[in-house]
């Protein structure tokens, strides 16, 4: 054999090994289709504005086996599912229905991590109007094809967003006025929420639809390398990041246009991570109230700022990945880092307060553009501040193709890709929230 073929056939393997041996592999969002600030638009080409959003770059699709006895394998992550989540239940029951569930002959369920059960999450979704009960041109964030979905129901005094999932991970800190919560993922408006334990109307304990899942004990946990020249690599997942961040809030089309056009650490193949990606180096153990940090492994840097309190907080993070909604598709996810705060009225007193509502570690979403000052008691039924202007941290790596309009580039993103020049008059600006 020639040496050449020989090295050329030892280096293949060795990418193809270092890929196999992802504990923590990633599960492309499923987000095919590429907007501008409040629309459905064709993939942009390189070079346009908007090129570098989730789905210009697509990993490892989700790929389901219904194995025909209630069980759902995941064939990316090595995870096994419950394929139905039957009727909601408390956090305690969910525990405890745990450790009894027998389900294709199995006893070693148990009930998910936050992030076990975000990697079930597909932003292919629709966001519901939560004034709205009709389903009709709805689509829920799982894949209801191997998975049994229900929304909320009127009838049981419910909303149509009132789909939300339980998984085992708590809040460290406390949400609202002192209540004790624990994560959750809502598939039917594709969010992660801290959830009180105790039904906010007084009705005894919250209830959650539950899936349980076994096998691969090692999901979720990282595995952080310091590269020593201001990245991290995670050797669980195969992704590289920028050990710090932007320092400066921008919008979501400037987020875009800052990741595609970095060049550091000698490489120049950057973006914007989509919404898995970045919820995958989270950490859930930490928070500004416990550790006084952001949600994230002390190996990196989070720059802090002031939020609109007036308190030392960390900043929301903005994803590559729109949150298209029943009405426009004007907003992007976002990862908060710091206290996911909202204004919050109340029901006594009438005044309105500033609290963290959802918990470090929540997924949301921020208009694309726009002004904070437009927002000054938040949005929706929380009040979830407004910030519009949002840190980036940007990730390379990952076994991730390239989609443009016309075709899939023959790229595997395994070193550096072309870039578009950068534009005249980049739109980054300071956070404020004046």
């Amino acid at each position: 054999m020639h040496p050449s073929i020989f090295i050329g056939l030892c280096s293949l393997l060795m990418i193809t090994n270092a890929f196999c041996a992802l504990t923590y592999p990633i599960v492309d969002t499923a987000q095919n289709q590429a907007y501008d600030t409040a629309s459905e638009i064709e993939l942009p080409q390189l070079g346009a504005a908007f090129y570098g959003q989730d789905a210009q770059y697509q990993n490892q699709e989700p790929s389901y086996q219904d194995n025909g006895d209630g069980t759902v394998s995941d064939r990316v992550t090595g995870l096994m599912w419950t394929q139905d989540p039957g009727e909601k239940m408390s956090y305690k029951d969910a525990l405890r229905n745990a450790e009894t569930c027998r389900v294709g002959g199995y006893d070693d369920w148990r009930l998910p991590t936050i992030k076990e059960l975000y990697s079930l999450i597909q932003l292919n979704g629709i966001d519901p109007d939560p004034r709205s009960q009709s389903e009709l041109g709805l689509r829920p964030f799982i894949d209801e094809s191997v998975f049994k979905f229900n929304y909320g129901k009127a009838e049981n005094d419910e909303r149509i967003i009132d789909s939300q999932f339980a998984s085992s991970t708590k809040y460290v800190s406390t949400t609202m006025r002192g209540a004790e919560t624990l994560f959750g993922v809502n598939f039917a408006d594709g969010r992660i929420k801290g959830y009180g334990l105790q039904d906010p109307r007084g009705r005894g304990d919250k209830t959650f639809f539950v899936l349980y899942v076994r096998g691969n004990h090692d999901y979720g946990i990282n595995r952080f390398i310091d590269n020593g020249d201001g990245t991290i690599t995670d050797e669980a997942t195969g992704l590289t990041w920028m050990q710090s961040d932007s320092k400066v809030g921008m919008n979501w089309p400037s987020a875009l246009e800052y990741a595609e056009n970095l060049e550091f650490a000698g490489h120049s193949d950057w973006r914007l991570p989509n919404a898995k990606e970045l919820q995958s180096i989270i950490d859930y153990t930490r928070s500004p109230d416990t550790t006084h940090s952001a949600a994230i492994d002390p190996i990196f840097e989070a720059t802090p700022i002031i939020n609109e309190g007036g308190e030392t907080d960390f900043a929301h993070y903005w994803t590559s990945s729109t949150h298209a909604g029943a009405r426009s598709s004007a907003t992007a996810v976002y990862f908060a880092f710091g206290r996911a705060l909202g204004f919050m009225r109340d029901r006594r007193s009438g005044g309105i307060k500033l609290l963290d509502v959802h918990g470090a570690g929540s997924q949301r979403s921020d208009p694309k553009v726009g002004k904070a000052s437009d927002y000054p008691q938040g949005r929706g039924p929380q009040g979830d501040v407004i910030r519009i202007e949002n840190l980036v941290r940007c990730v390379r790596g990952g076994e991730v193709q390239i989609f443009t309009q016309d075709s899939p580039l023959d790229t595997a993103q395994t070193g550096a890709s072309s870039k578009r020049a950068p534009s005249e008059h980049p739109s980054i600006v300071k956070l404020s929230f004046e």
